[in-house]
């Protein structure tokens, strides 16, 4: 330690002066204020100075306008039913109160309330009504749950309508006419307020398809490309529980269906070209992620040319978004499960990271950070090879931030013991590119828990290669002295 400390005080006699911060980047040190008026020490108070003659100066005292600007109120409304015209239900019995004869039929009456819409946005009207559906749907859901053999071929068509009926509608506009578009990261979602329908109405038809009697040479008949895309539609709602039960709803169904298999994962593709290119706005994007998340982890190898496609064209672009800490988590887990079915992917993916590297949003480097951590966690050491260079200049970049939080997270590489032993494998390559950036933070940094971690790093490439080391330090005392 002793040693390290030397070569730093060395060094640091080198300077002439102190670093300056570069305008516009520099932040101030904690509990620091910034000066008032009255305590600017560069600023006469000794006699008042008289106005400047402008011609401006005269608009001074002029009357004027103040435009009003407030926030338009968002919203309050659930999604667009088209709600059934007046119709009494009448509660009908119970299956148990029923000869087991007349169960089908009973099941098929019961279906057919349950294609009855409510108004959900005048929560006053048909009260009664509601309550019988309600009912009803959680008795069916019990009787498809406990009873086998239920799900005979004439329900098929039924159960899916019912389904259809009840959830395929218009989801509102994110922007609204009247005020601000939605902001995910800002607003509080609309909740939908025909919940207490929708929830059972998605948990009976979850446990209809996940029935040991489902039979999906039936269910393919109405379980079709148009049910897709309609089914697609919804994981734009902004009900966070209904995106949940969405996202396991098209999952099973991609399990069940294979026919379906090429036509779902294209018409993802679709829902993510449109909100990178054209919208960038979908409320969807993370449970879509986590439902491919676990389709990648199934890919049979080779990998196919064109889920290769889908990494590039695709999962790598969805960087750029603004948004993408929303589904960022997600992301990052398809990304490195790709590069763990096929590890030649992983030069490609690193050089696209360092292409969309943000350069002005601090939160989304170090979600970058992280990203890449997760990378090198699995990456294979001849990969690791091709990529070192154009990584640990943008690592070196990171470390020289400003923003401490970014400084920090690449810092955090050398507590990674993996990262650690890669780069004594090729710390001829990266000593040298890291040495400048270390060694200038090293004391020059504002935040003070950054120069303990540049001090490690710098111990760790001295322990691991002394002579290196000590080259790196005579070639950057040499550039200092120029």
């Amino acid at each position: 330690m002793a040693v390290v400390m030397e070569k730093l005080e060395a060094l640091q006699s080198l300077q002439e002066r102190p670093l300056q911060p570069q305008r516009g980047h520099a932040t101030p040190p904690e509990n620091s204020a910034p000066l008032s008026p009255a305590s600017n020490p560069h600023k006469s108070h000794s006699k008042e100075e008289p106005p400047k003659r402008d011609p401006l100066n005269r608009l001074k005292g002029t009357p004027k306008d103040v435009i009003p600007i407030s926030k338009a109120p968002r919203r309050q409304r659930s999604s667009r039913f088209h709600v059934t015209e007046k119709v009494e239900l009448e509660k009908l019995p119970n299956f148990n109160e029923v000869p087991s004869d007349k169960r089908q039929d009973l099941f098929l009456r019961k279906l057919s309330q349950c294609a009855v819409i409510f108004d959900f946005n005048d929560a006053s009207a048909d009260l009664k009504g509601k309550e019988i559906k309600r009912s009803t749907l959680a008795e069916l859901l019990e009787y498809i749950t406990t009873n086998r053999g239920v799900i005979t071929e004439p329900i098929y068509p039924e159960v899916v309508s019912m389904f259809a009926i009840n959830l395929f509608r218009t989801i509102p506009p994110q922007v609204n006419p009247i005020g601000d578009a939605f902001d995910p990261e800002e607003d509080e979602p609309v909740l939908e307020l025909a919940w207490p329908h929708l929830q059972i109405v998605y948990e009976f038809f979850l446990r209809f398809i996940e029935s040991p009697d489902f039979n999906t040479n039936i269910a393919k008949k109405y379980i079709d490309p148009q049910f897709i895309l309609q089914l697609l539609e919804l994981f734009d709602s902004e009900d966070p529980r209904e995106r949940d039960f969405l996202k396991t709803t098209l999952h099973r169904i991609y399990g069940k269906f294979l026919n379906l298999r090429a036509f779902i994962r294209r018409s993802i593709n679709n829902v993510f070209f449109q909100f990178i290119y054209e919208t960038e706005r979908h409320n969807g994007i993370a449970e879509l992620l986590e439902i491919l998340g676990s389709i990648i982890n199934g890919f049979a190898l080779p990998l196919k040319e064109e889920h290769k496609t889908f990494l590039t064209k695709v999962l790598i672009p969805l960087h750029k978004v603004k948004s993408l800490t929303l589904y960022h988590p997600q992301l990052a887990y398809c990304v490195v499960q790709f590069l763990e079915k096929d590890p030649s992917l992983t030069e490609e993916v690193i050089c696209g990271l360092l292409r969309y590297w943000p350069k002005v949003n601090s939160p989304k480097e170090v979600m970058f950070l992280n990203e890449i951590e997760e990378i090198l966690d699995v990456i294979e050491p001849q990969e690791f090879v091709k990529i070192q260079v154009p990584l640990f200049q943008q690592i070196a970049r990171c470390v020289s931030s400003p923003h401490f939080q970014v400084a920090e997270r690449a810092l955090y590489y050398w507590n990674n013991e993996y990262i650690v032993n890669l780069i004594g494998d090729n710390v001829t390559v990266i000593l040298p590119v890291m040495f400048p950036s270390l060694y200038q933070n090293s004391k020059a940094h504002w935040n003070r828990t950054i120069h303990g971690l540049v001090y490690n790093a710098l111990k760790l490439f001295m322990e691991i290669n002394p002579a290196l080391f000590d080259q790196c330090t005579a070639q950057y005392k040499q550039s200092r002295q120029l």
